[in-house]
């Protein structure tokens, strides 16, 4: 069967639907009701990671059902399953915490293995958590088959003592009940109040980050990154992408043809221009990577010094991500970045068209709105993602500087094995002003996972010591972390790097402003340190854990797995 030209519609489901061979599994496919009719259409796989564990996903096989709807009526046969999440937001803190990072490439590893073992000739990927979004992109760059992605949409804020509030309010006020500032009714009352129904965490956190980054990309529905969950709009995205895919099929239209070098650029600058979360670091040069592009750290700071901060957006900023739809979504960030020359509005998108044209034809409110700033009148005239780099971070490190008034710290390390006991030290008051904590062995091979730190950096600021200490670790932050917090340190401390030998009282300085990490220990003492240095016992020496350490690389090339 081909449709367009010479495009086979049915290039990969013709080995299980056509002919006498393929009487066997048709029979199999009769059985949950599929007629001789929907097997002669191509067949679309719907891969959401709906579950009960995150509000992030809650909604997710709604959204599938609308996707389903879309591809039959665009003259397909949709083929829905589901992949695996792990709540950031839950497991934050947490033994369980070492999982979420893991879960991306097991996200992308399920729907890679469905779709060529059930031989689909395409794919809409359906996700709202933090690592389901580059877990699906990472999927459909690796299998390159027509593809769309769609993201289940924000949470709406919270209201609490007249106030907008969010997940992040709650993590700082853990901080805050610590240190007496709130009672544990006032507590209780907030963490009933801060998460109204389903959807992603709602300022430009990670799982936001992403899905502004991937609509920048060009992967998903224009517009599609801004809507709330539970918006009526969120039906028309889904059966959109559903014919969107289609149309992707019938043109032979793939993942290749969208994810280029120049159109990782643009996520990078959508996402450092909207304040987005130091994760993106991790998972677009992961998205890059199975796409095979050559894209690390030295491009992010390239990207960066040439894109301001123009968005107001939390956790640094004012809005979340309900408020910037009201004006236009990700559509209002990205024409004023083309106006400005920031995008290579001449990449392809699902859509078929070029991301200057999709831009060009969105409905935006340029006008009365205070989210969106011009270029020529930035927030921070530079990019709210600084990679440093040093005599602790020779490969590399991240902050974002978003909101951080003073970009250069310096002071003693305050140094802890796991995040845990420096999560103690926070809350008991054994933190000073002007300290450096170093949170060390929580990197993608040494935690193993690398752990989010939200539940630290939250209490750090809850305790009013945000704007007076500054934290590093080789494990990774939330999007919804701020402050001078500096994550993915590397070589990590399991890979024998110089966080590992950092010692109690040691003066470090975090430097934004000319991007440097330096730990002030001359050369021979750090080698002598070395000579003593042991690497600790793997926390895990069988399953998921293991085998992940086994198969990590460096956070700075993206934690993949080779």
């Amino acid at each position: 069967m081909s449709d367009n030209g010479n495009v086979d519609v049915k290039r990969f489901s013709k080995d299980i639907t056509v002919g006498p061979k393929s009487a066997p599994a048709r029979s199999m496919f009769h059985a949950m009701g599929f007629s001789n009719e929907d097997l002669a259409k191509p067949l679309i796989g719907v891969a959401s990671t709906w579950n009960e564990v995150t509000p992030c996903n809650y909604h997710l096989d709604r959204l599938a059902q609308k996707v389903k709807e879309g591809i039959r009526e665009a003259g397909g046969t949709p083929i829905e399953f589901v992949a695996i999440t792990v709540s950031d937001g839950i497991a934050m803190g947490t033994e369980g915490m070492r999982t979420s990072l893991v879960t991306r490439e097991i996200i992308a590893d399920s729907i890679e293995a469905v779709a060529i073992g059930e031989r689909l000739d395409g794919v809409v990927t359906i996700a709202g958590c933090d690592k389901s979004l580059p877990g699906c992109a990472m999927a459909m760059a690796r299998l390159n088959i027509p593809s769309v992605f769609v993201y289940g949409g924000s949470i709406m804020p919270g209201r609490w003592r007249g106030e907008d509030v969010t997940i992040q309010d709650v993590f700082e006020a853990v901080g805050a009940h610590a240190a007496g500032k709130l009672t544990e009714d006032e507590l209780v009352d907030l963490e009933l109040h801060a998460c109204p129904g389903p959807g992603s965490c709602g300022g430009m956190y990670t799982a936001n980050t992403m899905s502004s980054a991937l609509e920048a990309m060009g992967l998903s529905v224009p517009g599609s990154a801004s809507p709330p969950a539970m918006d009526d709009r969120r039906d028309q995205v889904c059966i959109d992408a559903g014919h969107l895919v289609m149309d992707c099929v019938r043109n032979n239209r793939r993942p290749s043809d969208i994810i280029t070098k120049e159109a990782m650029e643009n996520a990078v600058a959508v996402a450092l221009a909207a304040g987005g979360s130091t994760n993106a670091a991790l998972h677009l040069p992961a998205i890059a990577w199975e796409a095979g592009i050559p894209f690390d750290l030295d491009d992010i700071d390239r990207v960066s010094k040439r894109v301001p901060h123009i968005a107001d957006m939390r956790p640094g900023g004012r809005y979340v991500m309900a408020d910037l739809d009201k004006v236009g979504g990700v559509p209002l960030i990205m024409k004023e970045m083309l106006r400005a020359g920031l995008l290579h509005g001449d990449c392809l998108t699902v859509t078929g068209n070029t991301l200057a044209e999709d831009v060009g034809a969105a409905q935006v409110s340029e006008n009365g709105q205070d989210i969106v700033r011009s270029t020529d009148d930035p927030i921070f005239a530079g990019g709210t993602m600084v990679i440093l780099r040093g005599n602790l971070a020779p490969e590399g490190a991240v902050v974002k500087v978003a909101g951080v008034a003073n970009r250069v710290h310096s002071g003693p390390a305050r140094v802890f094995e796991i995040e845990d006991d420096a999560f103690q030290a926070v809350v008991k008051g054994r933190i000073n002003p002007g300290d450096v904590i170093v949170i060390r062995n929580e990197g993608p091979k040494g935690g193993p996972g690398m752990r989010e730190m939200l539940a630290v950096t939250g209490a750090v600021f809850g305790r009013g010591l945000g704007d007076s200490v500054g934290l590093i670790t080789d494990g990774r932050f939330s999007g919804a972390t701020h402050g001078m917090m500096v994550g993915h340190v590397a070589p990590e401390a399991a890979m024998g790097g110089p966080i590992g030998l950092i010692e109690e009282g040691d003066q470090i300085t975090i430097d934004g402003d000319n991007q440097e990490l330096t730990l002030h220990v001359d050369d021979a003492e750090l080698e002598e340190r070395r000579k003593h240095w042991q690497p600790l016992e793997p926390r895990y020496t069988k399953g998921v854990l293991a085998k992940y350490a086994k198969l990590v690389t460096s956070a700075a090339r993206g934690a993949v797995c080779e």
